[in-house]
């Protein structure tokens, strides 16, 4: 197993000197949020255990939008819970992707609006429209009273809670908990969709409560439209170009575009120190194979790309040099980029990219580096593999 040592971070090059508060905040066309607590949720037992404890301490509204919500014990104890606070009165909002939960029952969605949950589906097939199933919700969101809020790549199920009864692999996967005034905007953010999808007004009033004087700046990467989607390609293009010593990346699934592409080569060729983790096996065959038909390419450009081993790597994560973070539920693919709705948030700080970095080389730890030489040997029914999917998924 080839690994290289963790930098030190020191000699990356400052926060305010690489990438310019301003300029993303032009990119994204809103505000940084400041001061907010946050804390990067690296388990699915973590994560799904301070989701619970939320939950459960929840007073007036709780918001919930996830591409995969399902009926398996994950769901049902999320559900119960959510049913127990209905009952209390608080209000309770749900909105789930319609193809990616497709599998869920009538009747679990039928039992939890009995209890007072309302429920919505975005992007519902269409005959009229059946081109339009592609384009999907693929956010992770969970806004709690205007004050707390969790993204990430995890959904509702049992893979990405981290107990499975069958003998079947958990899913490695990263989220993120946040506490101030960024979670009032992510609430704000989640109306919208709540009323694009046609569940009617929420009704809400942030309660005044002081910021924590030494958070961090945390801005929304989301991508709700044409134009959002557009902007956040720009974010990550400039990311790239502007990083100086380092870039680390982790994808589920990658088939980036052509731009990405290329910046991601010319950030290797003009010296910056660019890391690929991307998973060993996928739950996705045809996006598996197309995206190592780009491995060559970039293996020769000189960066460094390594499989997760273990369990299906299903974080989404980048950090540039050691001060600007994105984490959430985009993956550098085609569906992520071009066609899903997005959620994420990007941090401005040294010391959450320094929880970041050591996230990245603890994985890098569980994976292999693919060796030029080695790869260049390889079988050619993958390499046939490869070039299918590659075409069949650039045509569509």
């Amino acid at each position: 197993m080839l690994m290289d040592n963790p930098p030190p971070h020191s000699s990356i090059m400052p926060a305010e000197r690489a990438f310019s508060k301003a300029v993303i905040e032009n990119i994204l066309g809103m505000p940084f949020s400041a001061n907010n607590r946050v804390r990067l949720l690296k388990s699915g037992q973590e994560t799904f255990q301070e989701i619970l404890d939320c939950i459960k301490a929840a007073r007036r509204i709780i918001c919930i939008e996830f591409y995969i919500f399902k009926d398996d014990d994950t769901g049902k104890k999320v559900a119960g819970l959510l049913k127990r606070k209905a009952g209390e009165g608080v209000s309770i909002y749900l909105l789930y992707d319609h193809f990616g939960s497709f599998l869920t029952s009538r009747r679990f969605w039928m039992d939890l609006r009995k209890k007072g949950v309302e429920i919505r589906a975005s992007h519902p097939f269409r005959w009229s429209a059946p081109r339009g199933y592609l384009y999907r919700d693929h956010k992770k969101l969970l806004v709690i009273d205007g004050e707390k809020a969790f993204v990430g790549g995890f959904n509702i199920a049992d893979e990405y809670h981290g107990y499975l009864r069958k003998r079947r692999k958990t899913w490695r996967d990263t989220g993120i908990y946040l506490e101030g005034p960024i979670a009032s905007t992510l609430l704000n953010i989640f109306r919208k969709s709540w009323k694009t999808w046609k569940g009617g007004l929420i009704q809400w009033k942030a309660a005044h409560r002081p910021a924590h004087q030494q958070g961090v700046p945390v801005i929304p990467v989301f991508a709700n439209s044409r134009r959002a989607r557009s902007r956040m390609r720009r974010l990550l293009i400039y990311s790239i170009r502007n990083a100086r010593k380092q870039i680390l990346i982790t994808t589920a699934y990658f088939t980036p575009g052509i731009r990405i592409q290329r910046a991601l080569v010319r950030a290797a060729r003009r010296g910056v120190s660019l890391k690929l983790l991307l998973p060993g096996e996928s739950d996705v065959l045809s996006v598996f194979y197309a995206g190592r038909a780009y491995y060559t390419k970039l293996l020769k450009a000189g960066i460094e790309i390594y499989n997760y081993q273990g369990s299906v790597l299903h974080s989404k994560t980048a950090v540039f040099d050691d001060c600007w973070s994105i984490i959430g539920s985009t993956n550098l693919d085609i569906q992520s980029l071009r066609r899903n709705e997005e959620s994420n948030v990007g941090i401005l700080d040294t010391g959450f990219a320094k929880q970041m970095i050591d996230t990245f080389y603890s994985d890098l730890e569980n994976s292999v580096r693919i060796d030029p030489e080695t790869w260049a040997r390889r079988p050619i029914y993958r390499k046939i593999l490869e070039k299918f999917f590659y075409l069949v998924l650039k045509k569509l």
